[in-house]
């Protein structure tokens, strides 16, 4: 236990660090012209005419598609098109560059998923609108509550999933947001390929039932920090988010549940030269308050809200009643002109033991990555990732920053 709260100290060091003057993110100009993307390579193949480059008062969207095939959660491959857009819904010296994500996969076993993600910031940064809605048909892999168990002892439990998250925020001061919204996940047919059930499997009473439905429904209250302006790509900077979210009967919720989640995040320039050259760090803590939660809805590493997290660790492989987690990243530029450029991580995190609030087992991983510039104009990267944790490898590739 000791030893839990020495790494958690150290996660939270980099947080209170003040390697720099505080950057004003929201007006800074970022010159691409001596850039190049593969966007620039293919006109240059197919000798196609120079791109034309808006003025800053004209709206354009700037897309970065990546058709690939990789693991999905359960096993097999799937076909995936990751695609993202980014657009300015204001002038770019005031206004945050607005996302909107669509991974859909698929595969030949029955398996697939539409994901879309979004955040639009208004004119201004007046008022940032998330959204998180999903339709999947998916299996996972589950071990049980809390760590310690060995890799062959887990479970793998089929469900069909909707998810629809939206919430609206309203800027208070520079860089700090305030808001309310609304989260429901519906949890399909819940069945595992095995004898033994869920609950029996893990002990734990809230939505494990064989062949039945879980539904959680309830308000969220929002505060976020954001002086990043680009999330794609984010330059120095800092996040905090803290969503509380409180599932209500009354919503038509199986269970009044609560959770809390606590998100930070700090990026740091070691340089002033054009060749990116950066440090960030991510932490995150993820409780349930009291019972009620669906098995489903508990804490687990990778299931954060764009499930980013746990490099190297196979989704949902470390699931409690709480869960904490902190990774740091250095990105680097290979080529002067942003073409090529490289990542280093670690990341480790701990699952609360079951019917407790303790954390006993620190799970670790780490690897390295390629960054590729698809689009200079919104900053997306093509990210091909491979981390490495205890019996288990994963090669990931995305669209955008990991974080």
């Amino acid at each position: 236990m000791i030893k839990v709260f020495t790494v958690l100290i150290l996660c939270a060091f980099p947080f209170l660090l003040r390697a720099q003057a505080p950057v004003d993110t929201a007006n800074v100009y970022i010159d691409t012209t001596q850039q190049k993307d593969l966007l620039d390579i293919g006109r240059k193949l197919f000798k196609i005419g120079p791109r034309r480059y808006p003025k800053n008062n004209q709206k354009q969207v700037y897309f970065s598609i990546l058709p690939l095939s990789t693991n999905v959660p359960g096993g097999s491959k799937a076909l995936v098109t990751s695609t993202t857009a980014g657009f300015y819904l204001g002038p770019r010296k005031t206004t945050y560059i607005s996302s909107v994500t669509f991974a859909p996969y698929f595969n030949l076993k029955g398996r697939y998923g539409l994901p879309i993600h979004s955040s639009v910031w208004l004119q201004n940064n007046a008022y940032n609108i998330q959204g998180d809605t999903r339709f999947l048909v998916y299996p996972q892999n589950t071990w049980g509550l809390g760590g310690g168990q060995a890799e062959n002892q887990s479970i793998l439990v089929n469900f069909d999933y909707i998810r629809f998250y939206q919430s609206l925020l309203k800027r208070i001061t520079p860089y700090l947001y305030a808001g309310i919204g609304y989260d429901m996940d519906y949890y399909i047919n819940l069945n595992t390929n095995s004898t033994i059930s869920l609950a029996d499997f893990t002990k734990y009473a809230y939505g494990t039932a064989q062949n039945s439905n879980s539904f959680s429904s309830g308000l969220t209250f929002n505060l976020l920090y954001d002086s990043r302006q680009n999330a794609f790509n984010p330059i120095p900077g800092a996040y905090t988010n803290i969503i509380y979210r409180d599932n209500t009967h009354i919503l038509g919720s199986d269970n009044n549940s609560q959770s809390v989640y606590v998100d930070l995040r700090k990026y740091i320039s070691l340089s002033e030269i054009s060749l990116k050259n950066q440090l960030a760090f991510w932490a995150y803590y993820w409780t349930t308050l009291g019972s009620g939660t669906p098995y489903l809805n508990l804490p687990a590493i990778g299931m954060d809200p764009y499930q980013r997290s746990g490099r190297g660790i196979e989704q949902g492989r470390e699931r409690g009643e709480s869960l904490i987690y902190f990774e740091t990243e250095y990105r680097r530029d290979i080529t002067v002109n942003g073409l090529f450029g490289f990542v280093v991580f670690a990341n480790v995190n701990s699952a609360s033991l079951p019917n407790s609030r303790q954390f006993a087992y620190l799970n670790p991983a780490g690897g390295l990555g390629l960054r590729i510039k698809f689009n200079k104009k919104s900053g997306t990267n093509i990210c091909i990732d491979y981390g490495i944790s205890k019996q288990y490898s994963d090669i990931n590739l995305a669209l955008g920053e990991a974080f």
